[in-house]
């Protein structure tokens, strides 16, 4: 290749190990052995890898790798065009001795977030788990040494939280990822590799990360969605297509719960991913919505633009009362923690939530609230409507127009008691009288009971 002359150490046998190792990791008589009884490839239906999905509703994003060493986030390598051989010297920079699963599952745990996504690999190309394809990863490039995914496994187990991984199919630093597949800017108008190489070979990327995924589907037990990332073209050929499909065959055939997302070029596609913005109008299939708590998905040190408890549990219930899930990312930093502020966020929202989750878990889409003046939107169960007021009434009154079954019972969820609050029942609105004083300083949820 045109740079292997001046390519570091960590490549090197990095090239030298991968097509040696590819080939007991991609057999397909493996895959078909890995398969459980009367299992086929396909796995379970989109409907039964979806259910725990949509009952969970509120997950945690973690963006960690070699860009919270400088803290700058995590396109910094692109955005100031630093050359992989440079990129590399942060590995032996990077000791996050302060990094703690226990702690990091508990604060997801306390802001009510029911599943946890890691990155397993940006963009970068660096491996933040012990994969044996490559020695770039944190376990081998690292003093720190530890395969915090491992950790995090296990601690998600302990603590009831869905394990799941992020991974990106755009690499900087692996040769075989071509450039052109790489996102183009004015900056890179040909796209922006840390290794350029004219003769990158897709196909033999897609054996390397067909490798890890295997890694990754078979040593970090039950994982529950695979966020593919990938701004680049879509698969360019039938080729591509098919082992795009083969990887997917063998994602189920190892892990047949698995969610995939629909940035693998749409392959295998259960739920889309809108990126820092909520649809506007409910969606008839799954989603999930993926926004920063900052500016930031990876740690930056000057981003101090944090999204208030307030706006956070807004973003929540929009999100979900238009059909979706909501997975909120935190950036640690280079010493594995958590930043302060983003504690104190989540925190905040897990109260709100320790009190009103019965509107958010396992809740479905309500109707358009576009038009409600006291309404911002309308989370449901059957027979029911749970009915989020961040600005309560002045006039201590609450109208909801278009209202078309037979009302049984109004309450407040924040009640214990479940008391009835009295109401003004129009031949297709009601009338909701509450008390002056609201329920939460947040949003105050308003339950209306009804028959089917």
């Amino acid at each position: 290749m045109k740079h292997s002359r001046s390519a570091p150490p960590i490549l090197l046998l990095s090239l030298i190990l991968t097509p040696l190792l590819a080939p007991q990791l991609l057999s397909s008589a493996d895959q078909a052995s890995a398969r459980p009884a009367g299992q086929t490839a396909a796995g379970l239906s989109r409907a039964e890898r979806l259910r725990w999905f949509q009952q969970a509703r509120f997950g945690m994003f973690i963006h960690w790798g070699l860009y919270s060493v400088p803290a700058r986030g995590e396109w910094v390598q692109f955005h100031e065009n630093i050359p992989g051989a440079e990129y590399e010297k942060f590995a032996a920079q990077f000791n996050p001795v302060k990094f703690d699963a226990r702690a990091w599952v508990s604060v997801a745990k306390a802001a009510g977030m029911k599943y946890l996504v890691i990155t397993a690999k940006h963009h970068e190309g660096f491996a933040m788990y012990d994969t044996k394809l490559s020695p770039y990863n944190i376990v081998q490039a690292t003093p720190f040494g530890r395969d915090p995914l491992k950790e995090l496994s296990a601690e998600c187990a302990r603590q009831g939280i869905k394990f799941c991984v992020y991974y990106s199919v755009k690499d900087w630093h692996y040769p075989e990822y071509p450039t052109l597949y790489t996102f183009r800017t004015k900056q890179h108008p040909d796209g922006f590799h840390g290794f350029p190489n004219p003769q990158a070979d897709f196909m033999k990327y897609l054996d390397y990360m067909q490798g890890q995924l295997r890694e990754l589907m078979t040593n970090y037990g039950p994982i529950g969605t695979l966020f593919f990332d990938w701004y680049g073209d879509a698969f360019q050929n039938e080729q591509e297509k098919k082992r795009g499909q083969e990887i997917v065959d063998m994602i189920h055939s190892l892990q047949p719960g698995c969610l995939i997302n629909n940035r693998f070029g749409g392959i295998g596609a259960d739920y889309g991913t809108p990126e820092q913005e909520i649809p506007g109008a409910a969606q008839s299939s799954a989603f999930e919505v993926c926004m920063t708590l900052n500016n930031s998905w990876g740690y930056n040190r000057n981003d101090h633009h944090w999204k208030d408890p307030k706006s956070v549990v807004f973003n929540l219930c929009d999100t979900v009362g238009k059909g979706g899930n909501y997975l909120l990312n935190v950036g640690p930093t280079a010493e594995g923690l958590f930043p302060d502020e983003s504690v104190r966020i989540l925190r905040a929202v897990g109260q709100w939530l320790d009190v009103n989750g019965e509107a958010i878990y396992g809740a479905g889409a309500g109707p358009d609230m576009r038009w409600q003046e006291d309404i911002k939107m309308v989370t449901t169960k059957p027979g029911l409507m749970y009915l989020h007021v961040f600005d309560w009434p002045k006039d201590r009154k609450i109208f909801y127009f278009d209202f078309r079954h037979r009302l049984k019972k109004a309450y407040l969820l924040a009640d214990p008691e479940h008391r009835a609050l009295a109401v003004d029942v129009y031949r297709r609105s009601l009338m909701i009288h509450v008390p002056a004083q609201a329920p939460d300083p947040i949003n105050s949820v308003v339950v209306v009971q009804y028959d089917e």
